[in-house]
């Protein structure tokens, strides 16, 4: 008699992948640990194949295992995917969106555009989930996430990427530093200064990294901040200076915002999502409705 597979059986085997760990695996699928064990090894017998190496201290995917976890975590994202077009085909605009976010603009984005498109989509309900842009990515390529905002390019290509705006990057000083008073700033005012950046991890400090370089700036070496409210703290403390976004700005007094003088250092912002999920017409919507609401916040929306 041929045995099936079933998608339970994947997702029970993506599971210990992630986890390394049987009694994790089963509380995050939500059964017991000898049911969970118990799949497993008819998923094995199934294929004919071992899937794990097991030891008392540790638990290892066989080569194999490997192999066929992945395409396990690809035929559960187009298994899921398939339930949501038949969901969609009756209204696009109702269900689950799952979003992610890079934390250098979370706080400041989310704010404008969420009850917006919470009116605007009454029938959608938005997880949002706050990552640096690895774990965000990992996440939409296993279809954990519907689409993510981040900072552009990404160089991926199974995502659909609509760039929403261009964001220029100010200079915050402390009150009290030569550069408070002037009206705009030019890059090469930056020659040999020290900037303050972020630590490893978040994307925009590769980006503000590019920007000294080009501006022979360097990189203040003693500290790198976890946030930019740190950095924003660090600039009011006169510990030193750095590059904020544009929408990060906010009043202080210890702290003044000098716009760059032509051309200006810019990042540009995007929602990205799979080519494969059916929720195209959704988040081709809120893209277009995102760019209506980010007209009035003076930076550079593109259309």
């Amino acid at each position: 008699m041929v045995q099936m597979m079933n998608t339970r059986d994947l997702q029970y085997l993506v599971a210990l992948s992630d986890h390394r760990h049987f009694g994790r695996a089963a509380e995050a699928c939500f059964v017991s640990q000898p049911a969970l064990s118990m799949q497993i090894k008819k998923l094995e017998e199934t294929l004919g194949i071992k899937l794990l190496e097991r030891n008392n201290k540790s638990l290892l995917l066989t080569e194999a295992g490997i192999a066929v976890t992945e395409r396990a975590r690809v035929i559960i994202n187009q298994v899921s995917e398939m339930r949501d077009l038949a969901k969609l085909a009756k209204d696009p605009y109702s269900g689950e969106l799952k979003i992610g976010i890079i934390p250098t603009l979370a706080p400041y984005l989310l704010p404008l555009i969420i009850p917006f498109l919470s009116k605007e989509f009454p029938k959608t309900s938005f997880y949002l989930i706050e990552e640096q842009t690895g774990n965000l990515i990992d996440k939409l390529k296993s279809g954990k996430l519907d689409a993510a905002f981040l900072a552009l390019p990404v160089m991926e290509t199974s995502f659909s990427t609509s760039l929403l705006f261009e964001e220029e990057f100010l200079l915050a000083v402390p009150n009290n530093h030569p550069f408070a008073k002037r009206k705009t700033i030019t890059q090469n005012d930056l020659d040999k200064q020290n900037v303050l950046l972020l630590e490893e991890g978040h994307c925009m400090r590769e980006q503000t990294l590019a920007v000294c370089h080009k501006m022979k700036a360097t990189e203040t070496q003693n500290f790198r901040a976890t946030s930019l409210e740190t950095l924003r703290h660090m600039v009011a403390a006169g510990s030193g200076i750095t590059l904020m976004p544009k929408l990060a700005q906010q009043l202080n007094a210890n702290i003044s915002y000098i716009p760059f003088a032509a051309p200006k250092p810019v990042r540009s912002i995007g929602l990205c999502w799979r080519f494969s999920t059916a929720k195209n017409v959704l988040l081709e919507e809120m893209t277009t409705r995102i760019r209506k609401i980010m007209s009035p916040q003076k930076i550079r929306v593109v259309r």
